[in-house]
């Protein structure tokens, strides 16, 4: 899959909200220091995440799914395994209000679903994490090429 750097901009500029679905309580693991990163770029963070129902990250309640969120959703960020995606994309096409776009990270992927959601209008990102292209395109990158913001006390 290729997208144009005008077409990832876009979509990151327009965002707000995005619902972080798979996210994880544990701070190594990328679900959550990628929630935690796009949070500290003021999106609004929706965790969402069935075994951390009602506990809180980033400052807000973690939801067990994307259908007990409340309000306008812009963006659903998937971190879980392909196979589970058509069934969340199934949920976010019924249940995300204003939703726009659906965002596979890395080594996820599934194209039948991204097919239904782009067929109701929804741009669909595979196979990309939106931090890595957040810092990419708004000049964040340091050497090296990624920017995790995890910091060693080791140093």
């Amino acid at each position: 899959m290729s997208y144009s750097d005008a077409l990832l901009k876009d979509i990151l500029t327009r965002t707000r909200r995005i619902a972080v679905v798979g996210v994880s309580a544990n701070p190594v693991r990328p679900s959550y220091y990628v929630a935690r990163y796009l949070a500290l770029k003021r999106f609004d963070v929706v965790p969402v995440n069935p075994g951390l129902a009602g506990q809180m990250l980033f400052g807000k309640k973690v939801c067990g799914s994307l259908s007990e969120i409340e309000g306008p959703v812009d963006m659903v960020d998937i971190f879980r395994r392909s196979e589970a995606v058509p069934e969340i994309v199934d949920e976010a096409l019924e249940t995300c209000e204003g939703l726009r776009t659906i965002w596979m990270q890395i080594g996820v992927e599934h194209a039948e679903a991204a097919a239904k959601a782009e067929a109701r209008g929804i741009d669909v990102v595979m196979n990309r994490c939106p931090k890595i292209e957040y810092q990419r395109l708004f000049g964040e990158l340091r050497m090296g090429g990624f920017a995790t913001g995890v910091i060693s006390s080791k140093l």
